[in-house]
């Protein structure tokens, strides 16, 4: 099992920056390719970023290519998202995945993540 806690998330007026975190624990969680989706209101969960296993590849969704970065840490199981140039659109619970093996693919889709945090809210107000 691996476990993850997502933090980071607020209230942000247009244009800010925030930076979400994600702790992982359990069973080696270093190994496994991360991802961040996001779920706005009355809408399906989203992809918006990942990263492999190693961080040597990473994936942005289209709307947040640019603007977002991931990265991650293994020696401290710990992933971010770097959010700048924040859009009311980019309002959402924003959860945390981790994949259950090395190699899955494609981290684009939710239903290669078999771990899931519980979700940090950000807020971006026009």
């Amino acid at each position: 099992q691996v476990q993850l806690v997502e933090s980071g998330g607020g209230l942000v007026q247009a244009g800010d920056s925030l930076r979400l975190s994600c702790a992982a624990s359990g069973r080696t969680p270093s190994y496994y390719a991360m991802g961040w989706f996001r779920q706005a209101p009355g809408k399906e969960r989203e992809f918006v970023s990942a990263i492999s296993w190693s961080g040597g590849t990473t994936y942005y969704a289209d709307s947040v290519k640019g603007r977002f970065t991931i990265s991650r840490d293994n020696a401290k199981s710990t992933v971010l998202l770097q959010m700048n140039s924040l859009k009311p659109e980019a309002t959402a619970v924003y959860y945390c995945a981790a994949t259950g093996g090395r190699n899955v693919l494609p981290l684009t889709n939710a239903y290669s993540y078999a771990y899931w945090g519980q979700g940090t809210q950000v807020t971006v107000s026009a």
